[in-house]
């Protein structure tokens, strides 16, 4: 039976079974991953040429868009490349690094998103303590403790997931390297340390949603007792965004590992897999620039060519 140390690669799951469907996989997510490419980096362009949005909203929406490109990056390039080539093989090394970067961008977006609430609820709470409460070094420190946190976790959970024996046949039942589809493949009780390792993780993913839940009952409160109407409308227009982006990766993420085991089929997972870790990068910048006035003026000017103005 092999082990750890005797499996040299993995395989992956395969979207299709003909070749042409491969193909028009490898078309649909090289659309996806470019739109990704193209949206998340308009966004980071706009906010560091533009110094309008030099403001702790848009410094932590610069974090979150580089973490979309680090999470769709870590899976979808070696996606393409098996469809095109038509092999579902990635090595015990590509499988391990792929279950670090994609933790580590993974957990790290979601500690960003639950600073996000935080910077709105002073924004709208307490907008005379926001200078001094989000000042520029108490932004760096958390965006640091969120990348921080976020790499972390991602060494624990892979250093012990790759440091169980594999006695199972190695096919991974999905279309990128996953801590749960390692897990199933061992044979050593050794198990029990991982799925402590992520009732801790999920304690913290309960918690920050705790978090965000609060800060977001506590800043509709606070926006329905504003007696002016475009306060109201400019409060929403700032909030509505994220919250909608919030609710897109955590819905999408407790579905694919709270789901009953009873209506889990490969074709399923697959799909619930790229709502939660393809589809929000590709959608997050839409999402953040449609309603945001200050945005969509810096790109415009960015895509003018109109860079004078915004450096006065």
């Amino acid at each position: 039976m092999p082990n750890n140390s005797s499996v040299s690669e993995f395989l992956l799951l395969a979207f299709a079974d003909t070749q042409e469907l491969q193909l028009l996989h490898f078309v649909l997510f090289l659309g996806i991953y470019l739109a990704a490419l193209l949206g998340n980096g308009l966004i980071l362009t706009a906010i560091a040429c533009d110094h309008r949005l030099h403001t702790p909203m848009y410094f932590f929406l610069f974090n979150l868009a580089l973490l979309d490109l680090g999470c769709i990056s870590t899976t979808v390039p070696k996606a393409m490349a098996n469809s095109l080539w038509n092999t579902r093989a990635i090595s015990y090394q590509g499988c391990a690094a792929q279950v670090l970067f994609f933790l580590f961008f993974f957990d790290s977006e979601y500690s960003i998103l639950t600073i996000m609430a935080y910077d709105r609820y002073v924004a709208i709470c307490q907008p005379l303590h926001y200078g001094s409460l989000l000042g520029s070094r108490a932004c760096a420190q958390m965006a640091a403790a969120a990348w921080g946190a976020g790499f972390l976790n991602a060494v624990l959970h892979t250093a012990n997931t790759f440091s169980l024996p594999l006695c199972q046949d190695n096919s991974v039942d999905q279309f990128f390297c996953q801590i749960p589809q390692i897990v199933m493949l061992s044979c050593s009780d050794a198990y029990l340390r991982e799925v402590e390792l992520l009732v801790f993780s999920f304690s913290f993913v309960f918690g920050c949603f705790i978090f965000i839940v609060v800060s977001y009952v506590q800043i509709f409160r606070a926006v329905l007792r504003m007696p002016s109407e475009q306060g109201r409308h400019k409060a929403f227009s700032t909030c509505l965004p994220h919250l909608v982006v919030v609710s897109l990766f955590v819905s999408t993420d407790m579905f694919a590992y709270l789901k009953p085991p009873s209506i889990s089929s490969p074709s399923l997972d697959i799909v619930v897999a790229v709502l939660y870790s393809v589809v929000p990068p590709a959608v997050n910048p839409l999402i953040y620039s449609m309603r945001n006035r200050e945005l969509n003026d810096a790109l415009r000017r960015l895509m003018t060519g109109d860079v004078s103005k915004s450096k006065r």
